[in-house]
């Protein structure tokens, strides 16, 4: 049976540590001198443990297995968030790596841009699938600095390489291995997580108008204030939510823009970016029922006026049974009742990947349930177990033996 070689395991992932390293976190954003020399190790691993490399014209790094099948694809993303941890996305590329390493029939491929520096997000997996247009790599900034994505790629050397797209028919399936990046698993006492389905992210503009007003002059009766009708909107979200939301339901507001912006000026306009999350398409469509009813009521009673605007609704990612089944199965054999169950609450390469083929994924701890941040880490011994854990189902997966 193959076995993984957790040694080579845990070196890989401290050699990628050691690139782009800030504080006992890394700093490789998507394209960055930092991001490119990433990839560039990542393909002397792949072919020093016997796969053919490459490169493609949107940056992902694949390794094909030069052999005979059934084959597994597995991976995920070697750049980072801006000063962030150490291991998410890494762990996947490396695991899949000792997925190789192991002797398994497995592509490897690291993602470019899952972290989403650039605009769209998921650049790398949409690509391979054959969802990313040349239209959208035109229209596509980054959000920091606003560079174009065709100067990003050509300042990285890719500039007119080709970009590959997978043949799903080579594939019985996919798995992706990642940090938890929540507190489920810790506070469980608990070592795996075999992740049931990854949650859809349906993302909204509210644009409130009201009337930029002088701040000492105005009354308050005759103000249409749009700072305050934004506010009372969100508390009125998030009063309502918890009534009709599942129990891993999550909304945030990311931000909050007020126009013109000054203190003694009431706010004109108020644009707010907000974004709720879950595995269940039953419980997103409850949430935007909710939402709308609540934006229809307070243009109903407030002053000002609301748009409500969608800027993107993706769909949950069910994850394969037969691959869940096998890693319990694993996980039960190194350490019996070590793993549970769960939803991802955080999007991954995974979804899009299982828009083609059967996917799966595994997660270990994150200690404090910490991440996109440089104090992200997780426990060696827990590290070393996802590997294992990962090789033997894959294994039992391909062996049909779940």
């Amino acid at each position: 049976m193959p076995q993984a070689d957790t040694a080579r395991f845990l070196q890989d992932l401290q050699e990628l540590r050691q690139i782009g390293r800030f504080k006992t976190g890394v700093h490789r954003p998507t394209y960055s001198p930092q991001d490119m020399e990433s990839r560039r190790w990542l393909m002397a691993k792949m072919e020093e443990v016997g796969l053919e490399a490459s490169i493609d014209g949107i940056g992902n790094v694949f390794g094909r297995h030069k052999g005979p099948g059934p084959h597994l694809l597995s991976g995920s993303h070697i750049e980072s968030q801006n000063e962030a941890g150490w291991l998410d996305g890494a762990l996947g590329v490396v695991a899949a790596l000792a997925l190789a390493r192991a002797g398994l029939p497995v592509d490897v491929c690291a993602f470019a841009d899952e972290e989403g520096h650039f605009e769209g997000g998921f650049l790398g997996s949409k690509s391979i699938i054959g969802e990313l247009t040349e239209e959208e790599i035109d229209r596509s900034r980054n959000r920091t600095d606003g560079t174009p994505l065709r100067d990003a790629l050509k300042a990285a050397g890719l500039e007119g390489l080709p970009r590959m797209q997978i043949d799903p028919s080579r594939y019985k399936g996919f798995f992706e291995m990642h940090i938890e990046q929540g507190t489920q698993l810790e506070q469980a006492n608990l070592r795996i997580g075999v992740v049931s389905g990854i949650v859809a992210i349906w993302q909204w503009r509210l644009v409130i108008d009201g009337q930029q007003d002088h701040a000492g002059g105005t009354t308050m009766a005759e103000r249409r204030d749009a700072g305050l009708a934004a506010i009372r909107l969100l508390a009125a979200i998030d009063a309502e939510f918890p009534r009709i939301c599942g129990p891993r339901s999550t909304w945030t507001t990311g931000r909050i823009t007020l126009e013109p912006g000054a203190p003694s000026i009431i706010p004109g306009r108020a644009d707010v970016l907000f974004q709720f999350r879950d595995v269940s398409m039953e419980k997103l469509q409850a949430m935007e029922a909710t939402l709308r009813a609540l934006v229809q009521e307070a243009n109903r009673r407030d002053r000002c006026s609301i748009q409500l605007l969608a800027v993107s609704k993706a769909t949950p990612a069910i994850c394969d049974p037969a691959m869940m089944r096998a890693l319990t199965a694993a996980a039960d054999s190194f350490d019996p009742g070590c793993s549970q169950v769960m939803p991802s609450g955080a999007g991954h390469d995974a979804q899009y990947v299982a828009k083609t083929m059967p996917a799966s994924m595994v997660f270990v701890p994150s200690i404090g349930g910490i991440s996109h941040h440089w104090s992200e880490d997780t426990k060696e011994a827990d590290l070393a177990l996802g590997a294992q854990v990962l090789v033997e189902a894959a294994d039992r997966f391909l062996k049909g033996a779940n």
